[in-house]
């Protein structure tokens, strides 16, 4: 070998030792730093002519594991996810109140029981009357607070959705800019390390964000894709939009640098906006659906209570609440048998009514019976009623007067969608709603529905996640029952029917199925539908969509009739077994009130709603389920929560003991690296001196 190889390999050493050095104390500097990957320097024997020429430093890299950086970042979208849905629902659990204090909600209805079993007590107290519905009304403000309240957490959830894909655009583009730098230090073999890490950095931001896919780009950097291998950064960044609607569930579309500029929804299903996008679109529009369905039949049960029972004296005129329905289909299906009677001033039957609907007849003061049908029963009631008093049906309402003293119902034994005469009108309620709040029509399969043909319904069919599959638009049907109806919406073509089915139950409910695989949600996009002239909209008859059955809870409140005059509470009972001439509504009858105070142990139907579904039980009970689920859900967010965490810290430890800095190791280099770098500058000089001896020779 000659001495100029013998230099060149000596300063070769020198020159991998010098770059192995400035890797070692890269690594010894940053020994804190976060997000720090720790280098290495890659070099090989140098070949010239088949001899060894020393060494040459092949490049510097980043000490990684593509298998643990994959579990961590997905870990870190699992935490995320978990994390924000487990602060937000310790917040809706709050709303309700200590369940140990007395400021818990549903201790509120233990209050109403209370309040009317004292009136049964006293009932000529105007006092205790006006405590009775001073409760009704806490328990019907206190729900409309949480409820509104609710809406605001939703409201605020919507906002940080946006803000997060406007970080994600942010982190999107960063990503893809440095792959150009790293793409350029590549190319000529320069040391990446520094924008790699500030990439991976990032990268490790966005999985917090959103779930994603990464691999590596052959000329240096990352590709980012989403779940179904959409590029959303690599060569050139996508940029997400979220896609919402008041009444729909929010989607992210993506739209790619080398697309058409048409978004195109992916799926969220990992990562802080999953998060919030199933709060969003789930959690906290089903806890308002349960509440509003909670609240609802709290409601009836109080209305069912006070419709059995009358005022004394009673009122002149009892005006209903609007069915949604025409008179002739809302008698159509009532079972037993009901009573309206006149009474006068002092409580004494002047006429009576008495109402057989499986028979079809009417009999007046106890005469002979005369048949009537649902379209004949305005007229004939008022033909039975006579100079005694009338009755009228207008935009939905029935309403009940007497010409002179008042008028009082005896339920019976009627029913219909699980209420009796009185109450399925709501003549004698003493909650009073601005809509619909109970969604048990009645309507069967041979009822009319009542819609215009040609009216239009649109729908929109999403996956469970939000991402929307297509939107149907359904025409209400030439055939004018409530099975074309259904058929109209089950098509498969123009309806739900590819994906799901709508069903009407035995109560006249309406309600959506999603089919396998996909179990579709279905939501409205549109209504321009109304039942008859100016009557509801196929949605808000039958609480179709979130927004519809979200709101139910705020529409509740006491008849300000009642409220500006407690004495006009029905707390007696007809007794129409009395002789003749005896009083069958007496002052001190509490009776009335009685069944107030019981109505929370009252069985009664409850829809599917939240994460409750459709049940036979008590108010009281279903109070007890629905607070008991509240805290499970917020239970099983947190018990998920820390076990992505736990998964996160375990993948985050199990990285950095691979990707960070360990001293004892770095020293081991150190002293490598420093004895190289002594021995090829020894080579060197003994190089020199043998040089030196030669020439003094010559």
């Amino acid at each position: 070998m000659s001495l100029t190889a013998v230099l060149k390999t000596a300063n070769s050493g020198l020159v991998a030792s010098q770059v192995g050095l400035r890797a070692v104390s890269d690594n010894i500097a940053n020994v804190n730093t976060t997000g720090y990957v720790r280098k290495t320097v890659d070099q090989q024997q140098l070949v010239v002519g088949g001899r060894g020429m020393g060494v040459e430093v092949s490049g510097v890299k980043r000490v990684t594991d593509q298998y643990l950086q994959l579990a961590t970042l997905s870990a870190a979208s699992e935490a995320s996810r978990w994390d924000v849905v487990a602060q937000y629902m310790d917040n809706a659990q709050s709303l309700f109140g200590d369940p140990s204090g007395e400021s818990f909600f549903f201790a509120r209805l233990d209050e109403i029981w209370s309040s009317f079993a004292a009136t049964a007590n006293d009932p000529s107290s105007s006092l205790l009357r006006s405590q009775a519905l001073s409760s009704v009304e806490d328990f019907l403000n206190e729900g409309a607070r949480i409820n509104s309240s609710i809406a605001e957490l939703g409201r605020t959830v919507d906002t940080e959705i946006t803000a997060n894909v406007d970080r994600i655009n942010d982190l999107l583009d960063q990503i893809n800019k440095l792959n150009a730098d790293i793409s350029r230090a590549k190319l000529v073999d320069a040391d990446a390390s520094g924008s790699e890490n500030i990439q991976s950095q990032l990268v490790d931001e966005l999985s917090s964000l959103m779930n994603i896919q990464i691999s590596a780009r052959s000329d240096g950097g990352l590709i980012v894709r989403s779940t179904e291998g959409v590029m959303l950064a690599g060569d050139g960044a996508a940029r997400l939009t979220y896609s919402r609607t008041d009444s729909t569930k929010g989607y992210i579309t993506a739209t790619t640098a080398a697309g058409s500029g048409v978004g195109k929804p992916i799926s969220i299903t990992g990562g802080a906006l999953r998060g919030l996008m199933d709060l969003r679109d789930d959690k906290l529009p089903g806890l308002s659906d349960q509440l509003g369905e909670f609240m609802a039949r709290a409601s009836e049960a109080i209305n069912a209570a006070h419709n059995a029972a009358s005022t004394v004296p009673a009122q002149a005129s009892l005006t209903g609440r609007n069915t949604g329905l025409d008179l002739p289909t809302a008698i159509s299906g009532f079972t037993g048998s009901t009573t309206v009677a006149i009474v006068d001033a002092a409580g004494v039957l002047s006429h009576r009514v008495d109402i057989d609907f499986d028979a079809g007849t009417m009999s007046v003061n106890a005469g002979p019976a005369t048949a009537f049908t649902p379209a004949s029963f305005l007229t004939d009631l008022n033909t039975a009623l006579g100079a005694n008093g009338s009755a009228t049906f207008t935009n939905g309402v029935l309403s009940i007067s007497a010409a002179t003293g008042g008028v009082a119902i005896d339920e019976g034994t009627s029913q219909k969608a699980g209420r009796a005469f009185s109450h399925f009108f709501g003549l004698n309620d003493i909650v009073r709603s601005g809509g619909f709040t109970n969604y048990d029509t009645g309507l069967r399969p041979t009822d009319p529905h009542g819609f215009t043909p040609g009216q239009q319904l649109t729908l929109r069919l999403a996956q469970q996640d939000g991402k929307p599959i297509r939107d149907v638009t359904v025409t209400v049907p030439a055939g004018a029952t409530m099975a074309d109806l259904v058929n109209a919406l089950n098509n498969n073509t123009t309806g739900v029917g590819l994906y799901g089915a709508y069903s009407l139950d035995s109560n006249g409910a309406l309600t959506f199925t999603g089919a396998a695989p996909l179990y579709a949600t279905s939501s409205v996009v549109q209504d321009n539908t109304a039942r008859g002239v100016g009557g509801p909209s196929m949605s808000e008859l039958f609480g179709i969509g979130a927004l519809e059955r979200a709101s139910r809870a705020n529409d509740l409140q006491v008849d300000g009739a009642f409220s500006a005059d407690p004495m006009k509470l029905g707390l007696a009972k007809l007794d129409l077994s009395v002789a003749a001439g005896q009083p069958v509504l007496t002052p001190g009858d509490g009776r009335g009130a009685l069944g107030l105070a019981t109505a929370g142990d009252v069985v009664m139907r409850f829809g599917a709603a939240g994460t409750l579904g459709a049940a036979n039980m008590t108010v009281s009970r279903y109070a007890s389920e629905f607070g008991g689920s509240i805290g499970r859900e917020a239970s099983a967010a947190d018990t998920r929560r820390s076990s992505a965490q736990a998964v996160q810290t375990e993948a985050v430890n199990r990285r950095q003991a691979v990707e960070g800095v360990n001293l004892d190791e770095e020293l081991v280099r150190l002293t490598t690296y420093q004895q190289a770098f002594n021995a090829s500058a020894r080579m060197i000089q003994a190089a020199k001196e043998l040089f030196d001896v030669l020439t003094n020779i010559v």
